[in-house]
């Protein structure tokens, strides 16, 4: 293997091969896809390929051999049958009107119908205009269409806050989509991708053969990089990185089969051989965080979050499960399946790795109350507090968070009356720092709030939310409940630490720590 150029936001095939940048073969899923189907649909968060993936199938469909030499599918296509592609991307710019999303799908018809040396449109509506393409190319090549479609969802998400928008946005590419089934007698295959998944009913108006493979085991790791990606093909770059910590911040992501890594974060690792938040960066998921907040989330629940196939499947306008906004953007994936009963399954869902949990906890803070500049200030503060086992320093800088919530967020939200606003704020803290933290570990007698592991020493907390004055209870519970029994088999210092907010105050009343060695408390 020898270093080749970084394909960096290429999402050319060819520009990539012929302009010697490394390349993930993905050619041996395309064969499959090909193979066992004509109608498919795939969600992936964004940054994940997607738009590389469809115009790789392009170049297949029109017979451009010479771009596959060397690549899984080169003898085992009839490279002397071309077919016309029509693709469509929606991705492009952010349209805020049903007229604007007409005018695009009309421009691209039409740039479609010159790139085919096909005759102008003479249709007066798009559903006419699309069909009128699809034919014209059926017969003008004698051979049956590819359709392509990047971004199907993009104009809705683009207005998802606006309901009406979104809704009218929805109406106009229903237009479109359901030219598809229809035209089946003249298509040859058909792939839609994008971010998340509206229902068929709502958008594709009876495609009832769409086969989504969004969560089937075989396609996980259509999109992404693999393990064996990294070690093959970047080899050359891998020097002076430790593979280990690549894994941690970038591995993860995974749709029921092996997991991958989002290629955007690894191309930029590659050129800076920095460990950043490369892909959280992109976009801040401002609705995401309004949406959580506006629901009272318990955030330390998105370590662990159960869901049905139904629920993650739940999204279109109006009708937004967190879950499925969560999972399908790419914030949360799936860490483990449970089947309950034949053909009913429960997923687990959790982070997919170091990025996504301390950058999403971070964004979150602001949204929970706190001033973003106070918790940035005492980060250090907090993390040599816990080196040092300075616990009244690690209070006091707590405290100090607590207090930066102004009056008025209380006024508006009912959550602050109640433990998880407090355990949230907690949580979300210690997780924005990159810690290890465990929240409602279950042991025999009961589920502990919070446990972090850190600097070789276990700190286990538990909440209570009082009235006025400091009960103790915090740190009763946790020797009552013999917390520490589960993480002595560490051989490592367990600190008990119990923690007491006060409804009234607003703010932490008590901090109680003990030290725990062998069924003895040692203050």
């Amino acid at each position: 293997m020898h270093k080749r150029k970084l394909p960096i936001g290429i999402q050319s095939l060819a520009e990539i091969i012929l302009g010697g940048y490394y390349y993930v073969d993905k050619t041996p899923y395309v064969a499959q896809l090909i193979d066992q189907g004509k109608y498919y649909f795939l969600s992936r968060p964004r940054r994940f390929g997607k738009s590389l993936l469809l115009d790789t199938i392009k170049e297949l469909f029109e017979g451009n051999k010479p771009l596959f030499s060397g690549l899984y599918i080169e003898d085992k296509w009839n490279w002397e049958k071309p077919y016309p592609v029509i693709r469509i991307s929606l991705g492009d710019g952010a349209l805020k009107s049903r007229q604007e999303l007409d005018n695009r799908i009309a421009d691209q018809l039409a740039e479609i119908r010159r790139y085919l040396k096909l005759p102008e449109n003479t249709s007066i509506d798009i559903p006419g205009n699309f069909r009128s393409l699809i034919i014209s190319a059926r017969t003008h090549y004698q051979a049956q269409v590819v359709v392509l479609i990047d971004e199907y969802d993009k104009p809705i998400l683009d207005n998802i806050t606006d309901k009406d928008i979104a809704a009218d946005m929805r109406e106009g590419l229903k237009n479109l989509y359901s030219v598809l089934k229809g035209a089946d007698e003249f298509i040859k295959f058909c792939l839609l991708t994008g971010v998340s998944k509206f229902s068929k009913v709502s958008l594709f108006s009876g495609l009832n053969n769409l086969k989504d493979i969004t969560l089937d085991s075989r396609y996980s790791s259509l999109c992404g990089y693999t393990d064996k990606d990294i070690d093959s093909v970047f080899s050359p770059e891998l020097p002076g990185l430790d593979r280990d910590e690549i894994r941690r911040w970038y591995n993860g992501y995974n749709w029921s089969g092996e997991s991958v890594y989002n290629p955007f974060d690894v191309l930029l690792l590659l050129d800076s051989h920095q460990f950043k938040p490369y892909w959280f960066e992109t976009a801040t998921p401002t609705f995401l965080i309004d949406l959580l907040r506006h629901r009272e989330f318990f955030t330390p629940d998105l370590k662990k979050l159960l869901s049905s196939f139904e629920l993650l499947n739940q999204f279109d306008v109006g009708n937004i499960s967190v879950e499925a906004l969560l999972f399908q953007a790419g914030y949360l994936t799936i860490v483990a399946e449970h089947e309950l009963l034949p053909n009913v399954t429960q997923y687990e869902l959790g982070y997919p790795n170091y990025e996504v949990e301390m950058s999403l906890n971070r964004a979150l803070l602001p949204a929970l109350g706190v001033d973003i500049s106070e918790a940035n200030r005492g980060y250090s503060i907090v993390l040599d507090g816990l080196r040092k086992l300075n616990f009244a320093q690690l209070q006091t800088q707590l405290k100090s968070l607590y207090a930066s919530i102004p009056y008025e967020w209380y006024t508006n939200n009912k959550i602050a009356n109640y433990e998880g606003h407090y355990a949230s704020i907690f949580y979300s803290h210690f997780a924005a720092l990159g810690l290890h933290v465990a929240v409602e570990d279950s042991n025999k007698n009961g589920k502990v709030d919070m446990m972090i592991e850190f600097n070789n020493t276990i700190f286990i907390f538990e909440f209570k939310v009082v009235e006025n004055q400091p009960t103790g209870a915090a740190l009763q519970q946790t020797k009552e409940k013999h917390y520490a029994e589960k993480y002595q088999g560490k051989q490592l210092p367990i600190y008990l630490i119990g923690v007491e907010f006060s409804k009234t105050q607003k703010q932490i009343i008590a901090f109680e720590t003990e030290l725990y060695r062998g069924g003895l408390q040692l203050g």
